[in-house]
């Protein structure tokens, strides 16, 4: 073969080649990124917890980031929609402090539209005009570990009346009227199911809120068996009328006590037994018409301070046509700090003062104090800070609402988005600490991961979520988002799926991997 043709050949070769190669090294498998060994140990036993019989049949859904480097450590349908039950509060909370402030205060004031004179008459009406202040009660703040109270129930209405005396008024020639045309009339939010409405965790909304819209009603047995059991109710504002039929049953019986009331309905009936010696049971009762109750009760406390009254109490659901520019203002309260009641509604769930917050952030940031004006709102606040489009779908602001629908990829966005604010400290000491407060006081008791989970807890009947903070022995902090929707587990066996998840984040995260023995 002559050297021209074999060098054509040997080029043609090393062509093929060189074409080949491209071809055989895309065929190779990618390298799999290495994963750290704590992590892989926390991921192998989230998958075994997930993967228990009484949980497997449920829909779960976890995401776990570091929070020094947004790494993520764990995904579970992270993308997916779960019902969060009261993680929703946190799409009320944040915000709130974002848009209006943690120092936002509420004023509640005694108006006069008619003229006071020097013999103390008021001529006309009296008006409690409320603004949405949700601790018009006897609560005592700074909230700590537990909720504490000092005097009667409806101690600053009775303050406002003592401000009244003060102002020398004797004689109101007019009605005792309470407006809470602040928000528009919207008792319950989209969602809410029909038997929330009784009891106390399902308070109407209302724009004057005394004592949380509830009665307390407590029981205790008679002085001998078969007697009708005793009764009181707090606070006492005469505008419900009470069957008792709760009577005193043997000694050592179970005390099995209810109190019914309508929808609609003025009348309650107390139905059940006490057995002798029985300690005093407590039953508290959503208002149903909150403004009217306020009416009654402050027409009460006024005649109690020898005030005399010649109309009747009413409420005002609709501003007046035309409201009077001046309006004398006989007395006045003005709330504590936003950050307090935020605090109280994180730490014990209360659901009342989030639908307050709400309608608040949609009065004075949108349209409307209604929830959709809300809504609107803060949906274009999560779209401002980065909160993936679409990842919420909310109806009200406390969870009740089972047609909420929030993913753990959007919870995590936000609670990472919070610690950077200057009221992040404030906030994250706002959430539930496992085994020390709140809802978690009961919760992850001796373990490795008591004290060291800030997190909202949420629960509804086979709904269970856990959205915070974990702090793992090792020094590493997580933003966690945990959801279990269409489980049918019960209690303990609910939230412990998630609070081994708690119990693994803190105990293997950030930990070195075992040492090997060394062969002798």
């Amino acid at each position: 073969m002559n050297p021209s043709r074999r060098r054509a050949i040997l080029l043609t070769l090393l062509l093929s080649l060189w074409t080949l190669a491209p071809a055989a090294h895309s065929q190779r498998k990618p390298k799999k990124p290495k994963v750290r060994p704590d992590v892989a140990r926390f991921s192998a036993r989230a998958d075994v917890i997930l993967a228990d019989a009484k949980a497997a049949k449920g829909h779960w859904g976890v995401l776990v980031v570091d929070a020094a480097t947004g790494e993520t450590v764990y995904a579970r349908n992270p993308e997916q929609y779960f019902t969060p039950a009261s993680n929703t509060k946190l799409y009320t909370t944040i915000p709130a402090l974002a848009l209006l402030g943690p120092d936002f205060r509420w004023r509640t004031t005694l108006e006069s539209r008619g003229q006071l004179d020097a013999h103390g008459r008021l001529r006309g009406d009296l008006v409690l005009v409320g603004r949405g202040d949700p601790n018009l009660s006897n609560r005592k703040f700074p909230y700590e570990t537990k909720v504490e109270r000092d005097g009667p129930p409806e101690k600053i209405l009775a303050a406002l009346a003592d401000q009244l005396v003060a102002r020398g008024v004797k004689q109101i020639e007019g009605d005792i009227v309470a407006d809470d045309s602040y928000f528009p009339a919207e008792r319950y939010a989209s969602g809410w199911a029909i038997d929330d409405m009784t009891f106390g965790y399902g308070a109407p909304v209302s724009a004057l809120t005394v004592n949380d819209n509830t009665l307390t009603i407590e029981l205790r047995p008679g002085d001998r068996e078969g007697d009708a059991a005793w009764f009181g109710v707090e606070p006492w504002a005469e505008l419900y009328e009470f069957a008792n039929e709760v009577r005193t049953a043997a000694a050592g019986e179970r005390s099995r006590v209810s109190a019914d009331r309508e929808p609609g309905s003025r009348r309650v009936v107390l139905r059940g037994s006490m057995p002798l010696g029985a300690e005093p049971r407590r039953v508290t009762l959503a208002v149903e018409e909150p403004a009217e109750f306020s009416a009654a009760l402050l027409k009460r406390l006024l005649e109690s301070r020898g005030v005399r009254i010649y109309g009747h109490s009413r409420a005002q659901h609709e501003p007046t046509a035309a409201p009077p520019e001046n309006p004398a203002i006989l007395a006045e309260h003005v709330s504590g700090p936003l950050l307090d009641d935020v605090r109280l509604i994180n730490k014990i769930s209360q659901n009342l003062h989030a639908e307050l917050l709400l309608r608040a952030i949609g009065r004075e940031k949108g349209t409307a104090g209604t929830t959709d004006a809300a809504l609107k709102v803060v949906q274009e606040f999560f779209k401002s800070i980065g909160v993936p489009e679409g990842d919420v779908s909310t109806y009200d602001g406390s969870g009740l609402s089972r047609r909420n629908l929030i993913t753990p990829r959007a919870t995590v966005a936000l609670l990472t988005w919070a610690t950077k604010q200057p009221w992040a400290k404030p906030f994250i000491a706002s959430l539930p600490v496992s085994a020390q407060d709140g809802t978690l006081t009961e919760r992850m008791k001796d373990t490795p991961a008591a004290g060291r989970i800030h997190a909202k807890t949420g629960s509804l009947g086979n709904v269970n979520a856990l959205s915070g903070f974990a702090d793992s022995l090792h020094g590493t902090r997580v933003v966690f988002s945990m959801f279990g929707n269409a489980h049918n587990l019960r209690g303990a066996e609910a939230t412990g799926v998630l609070d081994s998840l708690c119990i693994a984040l803190v105990e293997e995260l950030g930990a070195p991997p075992p040492s090997k023995k060394k062969k002798k």
